[in-house]
């Protein structure tokens, strides 16, 4: 599992429809209703209109599916789409990516091992990556290095190619910094819907 993340500055915090418990938005995922009552991801938080919660939880999301539970919050017939779950993963797996890219952007990426290690070991790192089908010995010397931050290990070689437009990238860092904190939150929100193998690590 991955680290709690923190957010000192959100003093805001939301029910989960599907558990009760309160918690700050960075660890929910917002659903509008849209005008014709369908339940509908805001993984932006941007839609108008009243907002259920639901943790960034696969077993969440599926529950509050299962019995019903967006009727009751929104207080009106609301139909969840067979594929929610599913689209709210796809979602949540895009953000991340885009927001990978966007770091590559401004500046706030390193890439390739040397160039990670250099990173944490100057204490700049806020976030560390491995493709999911990197050599595990890379990985693991990376990991070593990390000492509790971050680390996502849920794309692909291609995958982060693709997000930071360069080829054959198995090991990146994020400096610490506002593009950090984007994509812990998004990979973070990820990580509970993914179906796959685990990725993340404290």
């Amino acid at each position: 599992m991955v680290k709690a993340l923190e957010h000192a500055s959100d003093e805001r915090t939301r029910t989960c429809i599907a558990g009760g418990g309160s918690s700050p938005p960075a660890g929910l995922i917002r659903f509008a209703l849209s005008p014709d009552g369908v339940v509908t991801p805001d993984l932006a938080e941007k839609l108008g209109g009243r907002g259920a919660w639901v943790s960034a939880d696969r077993a969440a999301l599926e529950r509050a599916v299962a019995k019903g539970l967006f009727a009751r919050a929104f207080k009106t017939a609301a139909t969840a789409p067979a594929d929610l779950v599913a689209g709210v993963e796809a979602g949540l797996r895009r953000r991340a990516l885009d927001a990978l890219g966007l770091a590559r952007r401004t500046g706030d990426a390193v890439l390739g091992f040397d160039q990670a290690k250099k990173a944490l070991v100057a204490g700049k790192a806020g976030a560390l990556l491995s493709a999911s089908d990197a050599a595990d010995d890379g990985q693991e010397k990376l990991a070593r290095l990390a000492d509790g931050r971050f680390q996502c290990r849920a794309f692909t070689s291609a995958e982060l190619s693709a997000a930071f437009g360069k080829e054959g990238v198995r090991h990146a860092a994020i400096k610490n910094g506002a593009a950090a904190r984007r994509f812990i939150r998004e990979a973070a929100r990820l990580e509970g819907f993914r179906s796959d193998a685990p990725g993340e690590t404290p």
